[in-house]
């Protein structure tokens, strides 16, 4: 008997391209192909991926495509290989400040809208995991068993991952946008209840260089509010800014940013916030910012503002007023300070507390207090405060801003 003949490859391709089912499956086949010839054309060289490399190796691969098509294969593949991949197109959406990943795969986002399921999925827990672990690398992180959390900065993105099996549903990656456009007091004040008497309440405490922090929960506002207030500052002054990641972009002609850094596997090379907030000392700041208070540089921030730098300013996580000199209390635990020494440094070195709260979906100001130091503890006392629709002043108001 007779065997019949092998096809070769390209007969094979042939009879394929011949049948309308093999056809389109050949044709999937070809252009994955393509597409993995040209992502390690991108990869196989240090230099910088740019859209014009991309649309050089999309045409040195001989994929035919219309210029829409093109335009749109270009986006995608700079996307995977140095933006932000399936997360991309929802940071690039206007009025997204977070765009995350649940341990299902499912991408949501805030902002305006508040908490939104996007509809969108990312295909598998390798994917997810890939994705993560691309990002921190190339935030110049390290993400794997060894140092399961990590977080980085990408362009105007703040990324954090957590990966198995400290994140038990499955991989967890969190995207915080920073817009380069910074809105104004007059602007967000559009939103809030009182607005004009709280835009004269903020433009006081900046014009008199008062000492400021910022509290409110996780998504508030803080960084919002506080960039806005320091647009206000005079362009003759200089301001120094110190953060963990670089997030604080007020509209200002002279600003500087310092931001901290983790060490290397071994530890070394981390500089830390309390070292910055020391650096900046010796950089002849008008206005010296932490952007967010979180530990021992506490201790570092009240000594600064103690030592004549009027206009400080920063944010602290709190849920309430009332809850900031337990906050602060704490923090300054981590720097060996005692809860007395926490009180009569941070009643000295403070003026005000500006409370924001997100209120049916919109983000203000509701509560401004004035620190004092009474019978050995921290005491918040009322300067201005949001009630349902309308804003009452507080007993402090004199003696704050009167």
């Amino acid at each position: 008997m007779t065997l019949p003949r092998p096809m070769s490859c390209c007969a094979a391709g042939e009879a394929a391209r011949s049948s309308p089912g093999c056809s389109a499956r050949w044709g999937q086949t070809m252009r994955e192909q393509q597409l993995e010839a040209i992502r390690e054309r991108l990869t196989a060289s240090a230099e910088p991926v740019s859209a014009a490399r991309i649309a050089e190796a999309v045409r040195a691969e001989g994929l035919a495509l219309g210029t829409g098509t093109t335009a749109q294969l270009v986006k995608a593949l700079r996307d995977e290989l140095v933006g932000l991949g399936p997360l991309q197109q929802f940071v690039d959406s206007p009025g997204v400040t977070d765009v995350v990943l649940d341990g299902q795969g499912r991408i949501w986002t805030d902002g305006e809208h508040g908490l939104t399921d996007t509809g969108q999925q990312i295909g598998s827990e390798e994917q997810a995991r890939a994705l993560a672990r691309r990002l921190v690398s190339v935030a110049g992180g390290r993400l794997d068993e060894g140092h399961p959390c990590a977080d980085g900065r990408i362009g105007n993105c703040r990324i954090h991952a957590v990966i198995p099996p400290i994140a038990v549903e499955g991989t967890l990656i969190s995207v915080r946008v920073a817009r380069g456009s910074t809105a104004t007091l007059e602007q967000l004040a559009r939103h809030w209840t009182g607005a004009q008497q709280w835009l004269s309440a903020l433009r006081g405490l900046v014009d008199q260089r008062r000492n400021c922090l910022v509290s409110g929960a996780t998504g508030s506002g803080k960084t919002s509010l506080l960039a806005a207030m320091l647009s206000e500052v005079p362009a003759t002054e200089r301001m120094v800014i110190v953060e963990d990641t670089t997030e604080l972009a007020p509209t200002h002609p002279h600003v500087l940013h310092l931001q901290s850094r983790g060490g290397n596997v071994e530890g070394a090379g981390r500089v830390d916030m309390g070292q910055l907030v020391r650096e900046t000392l010796r950089m002849r700041p008008d206005r010296l910012i932490v952007g967010e208070c979180r530990g021992a540089e506490l201790r570092d921030f009240l000594t600064a503002m103690n030592t004549g730098h009027a206009g400080a300013g920063g944010t602290v996580h709190a849920n309430s007023p009332q809850a900031v000199p337990a906050r602060l209390v704490a923090m300054g635990a981590l720097a060996g300070l005692t809860p007395e020494a926490v009180a009569v440094q941070a009643a000295a070195a403070l003026d005000a507390v500006i409370h924001v709260e997100r209120r049916g979906g919109r983000r203000m100001p509701v509560a401004l207090s004035a620190l004092t130091y009474d019978d050995a503890r921290l005491v918040m006392r009322p300067v201005l405060t949001t009630v349902a629709e309308r804003v009452e002043k507080g007993p402090a108001w004199q003696e704050l801003l009167g």
